[in-house]
């Protein structure tokens, strides 16, 4: 459900990272309240492991479909509202600046779409009154499945609702919402199930994890950090190679709207401008090796884009074939680390030290 910026306008956009720039700065000041040394770690696997997990698209039976994990929800429930908002940034701005997965205009509404509806909605208002003070593993699937498909279900309108505001694209509101959200009700119920698959392992081993999530205690992170660290390397390194080809929700939907998956990026303004820089800085551009665009003389040019229009940064070129696979893999494991970098740092920049 990572937008890509042909869908916004600039004020759109630009409202957007105000919306989720305003997020990020309250949740920062939340955290710096009550996060200590203990929790850091945790952020920073959680982190590589959601980046990881979002790589790992599974195919809509029947549909042509596929979906990916959000991963907001599992974020709030171990972490708490406000690190797990700050988490899911990092993971979205790594993806964004460094493998050009979701535009650099469209970060804002990302963020804002699979970050706060989970952390600050489904959390609080579902999650925890299904779940209560005893979680069991029959409430903990059912406050999963509820709470993610409600989640999911607003960040999908949201994007219908900021593709629509911002009028430069030709997909009407009635028919993109009706594809919209059908498609990620079904992903929504996948989103649960795994939620309930790691929040219950989580609650059987770690059980004060989840008290944590809700009030100060002490507790060790390092044996969970560990487990979910071997995780993500499985994740990243390996299991990357089996995900779906499909197009994901969001281009599935598009694609039945307009017959293509991707919308043409104007090559001019704000979008043009954000198109190079992100072309520049994403170093795995689609989760894969850059490649070196060659033309035999012999043969016939390839179509070039229309007028006023540039193809999407890391729009693949080719068919993925074994070199790719490899790609993947590396790109799984650069990303898990850098991601676990970044959110170690925000959670070290704000921690507060334990008390005696």
């Amino acid at each position: 459900m990572h937008m890509a910026d042909a869908l916004l306008s600039p004020i759109v956009g630009g409202t957007m990272w105000a919306a989720s720039a305003g997020t990020i700065a309250y949740c920062s000041k939340k955290v710096r309240e009550e996060l200590d040394d203990r929790k850091v770690p945790l952020m920073g696997v959680l982190g590589a492991f959601i980046f990881a997990a979002q790589m790992i698209n599974f195919t809509i039976p029947a549909t042509g479909s596929s979906g990916h994990l959000g991963g907001g929800l599992i974020l709030a429930i171990l972490l708490g509202p406000y690190a797990a908002f700050l988490t899911i940034a990092s993971v979205l701005v790594v993806q964004a600046l460094f493998f050009a997965d979701g535009g650099l205009l469209a970060l804002g509404c990302n963020i804002f779409n699979l970050g706060f509806f989970p952390a600050f909605i489904a959390y609080p208002l579902l999650y925890k009154q299904i779940v209560g003070d005893q979680p069991t593993p029959v409430k903990i699937a059912v406050g999963a499945v509820i709470a993610a498909v409600v989640g999911l279900q607003l960040g999908a309108l949201c994007v219908v609702l900021q593709t629509t505001f911002s009028g430069i694209s030709s997909l009407p509101f009635t028919a993109f919402v009706t594809m919209m959200q059908p498609i990620h009700l079904a992903i929504g119920i996948v989103e649960g199930v795994v939620t309930t698959v790691v929040v219950t392992a989580v609650a059987t081993t770690r059980p004060e994890v989840l008290q944590y999530a809700k009030h100060a205690g002490i507790w060790s992170a390092r044996n969970l950090a560990f487990g979910f660290l071997a995780v993500t390397l499985l994740i990243g390194g390996v299991v990357s190679r089996l995900a779906s080809e499909q197009p994901d929700g969001l281009e599935w939907s598009i694609e039945k709207l307009t017959g293509k998956a991707d919308v043409a990026v104007p090559d001019a303004g704000v979008h043009g401008s954000l198109a190079a820089l992100q072309s520049e800085m994403a170093l795995l551009p689609d989760y894969n090796f850059k490649r070196v665009k060659t033309v035999d003389k012999k043969e016939a040019k390839p179509a070039e884009p229309a007028a006023g229009y540039a193809v999407a940064a890391g729009a693949p070129e080719e068919k993925k074939g074994e070199g790719s696979k490899i790609g993947t893999s590396v790109a799984g494991l650069v990303g898990g680390v850098i991601t676990l970098a970044v959110a170690a740092a925000i959670g070290l920049l704000l921690r507060r030290k334990p008390s005696a």
